[in-house]
């Protein structure tokens, strides 16, 4: 199971005493998962569909309890490969779906069908009812990444005046959410790992803010890791490439002018870094009499360089 379908599962779950808490949260997943169908004259059903089993109990849930509303769940099975089964909830004229609309925000009073493209509001008594209803939007059109792959968070809707209602809605709570068009829809979303952590706490999601917030600190361990290695790796190929530099230097001198032409400091440290080719400056200047420090090792180094360069000119 997907990082999005654990956390909506988590959500689905959770419960609230408060009527207008349940009320807002459903006028959410309404207005994001369901569709509105003309039946007939002044007649409309509403279908809600979705892909997880706990969201569509949810639903049904809500509307028996808050409603009075008895329907039914049905199951659309996909033939398509790795496709998932949909589950569809229908709210026919004769069980009140216009008064049922009308009472979530979705449909203006009155007579007539006119959309209201806007976050109701009206039926938000309390913080705790636009945390449900962004809890409802992200159950209703909402996704979430693998926080091991990347960071982003997104609500789906089809019309850009709720997209931009529902933006400032989240954005009340101190985030900075932006807007994007993507085929016939508008999606709000948030990129920053810790915007999306503080969204998933405000919305009751805890358990996928603990597992993204682990994820989180094995990718930062993982990287500072690699950091370290890569760095490791950089110096270790550097202290190599220098040895055999030095090396060749010394036999170049030992092939024309001989070791014994040197000074004594000189031929010691030659003759120390020709036998151990592996070891460290400091190593080698541990083993001199009497020892020396690693810039004395390196300016003997050096020096043995300047004379080999002189040899090839």
């Amino acid at each position: 199971m997907s990082f999005s379908a654990e956390t909506k599962n988590e959500l689905a779950r959770i419960t609230s005493d408060n009527p207008c808490c349940n009320i807002t949260e459903l006028a959410a997943l309404v207005r994001l998962a369901g569709s509105i169908q003309i039946v007939g004259y002044k007649k409309l059903n509403l279908k809600i569909t979705t892909e997880l089993n706990s969201i569509a109990r949810k639903i049904f849930k809500l509307l028996k309890q808050n409603f009075g509303i008895n329907t039914t769940i049905s199951v659309n099975k996909n033939q398509m490969l790795k496709r998932n089964n949909s589950y569809v909830l229908m709210v026919t004229s004769e069980m009140g779906a216009e008064k049922l609309i009308k009472e979530l925000g979705i449909l203006a009073p009155g007579d007539g069908f006119y959309t209201l493209n806007k976050v109701p509001t009206n039926l938000m008594e309390h913080d705790e009812c636009k945390r449900a209803f962004i809890r409802g939007a992200f159950l209703g059109g909402g996704s979430i990444s693998d926080p091991g792959k990347n960071y982003h968070m997104e609500f789906v809707t089809n019309n850009e005046d709720f997209a931009e209602s529902l933006k400032e809605l989240i954005n009340s709570f101190g985030f900075n959410c932006k807007i994007v068009a993507r085929k016939n829809n508008y999606v709000v979303y948030l990129k920053e790992s810790e915007q999306i952590s503080d969204l998933l706490s405000i919305i009751g999601a805890h358990n996928a803010l603990l597992s993204l917030q682990s994820t989180k600190i094995v990718k930062a361990m993982r990287n500072n890791v690699n950091r370290i290695v890569n760095c490791e790796t950089a110096n270790l190929s550097k202290t190599v490439n220098a040895a055999v530099r030095q090396v060749e230097n010394i036999k170049l001198i030992q092939a024309t002018i001989g070791i014994h032409s040197l000074p004594e400091n000189l031929q010691e440290i030659a003759r120390l870094r020709v036998e151990y080719e592996d070891m460290s400056l400091k190593e080698l200047g541990e083993m001199l009499e009497p020892p020396i420090g690693k810039s004395g090792v390196n300016h003997r180094l050096r020096k043995l360089e300047e004379i080999a360069n002189k040899l090839r000119d």
